[in-house]
């Protein structure tokens, strides 16, 4: 047996100086691959701030014509969050869709509708919250009010999904296909029905 064994009260007891032996051992033998992972990871994350009400990165949905805000994304070094504000046009929706890697969340600012999780349809209304895990299918309909959502997915990859498809406000909308949104959703680890 690699540990001495001592009894107190009847219950087996490690050696105390022979487990912090071992202990400082393993430390040292994973050291290298802790830094080596610690020092990849300080140079994706970037400083955190602050944002005003109205800051973030701002575009003109291709589908519908909403506004989306990014708050907080890869361009902002979060590699593991993104979290945006997304307009929905009344009675436009979300198409059903899912992403592989990404779990979702919902907090609905204002409107109210349908989301759809794996085929089954539950109501929401302003102050709801909605969790989405990944790879479960989700859609969202809004035939009566028009929507208000900010959304946060980890890890981040919405983000750019919204930066490759959609247009600074003022400029023409980019004017790609179906086919073209697909693939760019397939990039970003997104797949609509």
């Amino acid at each position: 047996m690699v540990f001495t064994h001592f009894r107190q009260n009847g219950m087996p007891q490690f050696d105390p100086h022979r487990r912090t032996l071992l202990a400082s051992a393993a430390g040292l033998a994973l050291s290298p691959i802790l830094k080596q992972n610690f020092r990849a990871r300080q140079t994706q994350i970037g400083p955190g701030f602050v944002l005003a009400p109205g800051e973030g990165e701002r575009f003109v949905h291709f589908r519908d014509g909403g506004n989306i805000v990014i708050k907080i994304g890869s361009a902002t070094g979060s590699p593991d969050l993104a979290v945006g504000i997304q307009q929905v046009l009344k009675g436009t929706g979300i198409p059903v869709h899912r992403h592989e890697r990404m779990d979702e969340a919902f907090s609905v600012l204002d409107g109210g509708g349908s989301v759809l999780l794996n085929d089954v349809r539950y109501p929401f209304e302003k102050g709801c919250t909605i969790f989405i895990p990944r790879s479960t299918w989700h859609g969202f309909e809004n035939p009566d009010h028009e929507l208000l959502l900010q959304w946060t997915v980890s890890p981040s990859g919405l983000d750019d999904f919204f930066r490759e498809t959609c247009s600074a406000p003022g400029a023409a909308p980019k004017g790609l296909t179906k086919d073209q949104i697909r693939k760019i959703a397939r990039k970003h680890d997104t797949e609509f029905r």
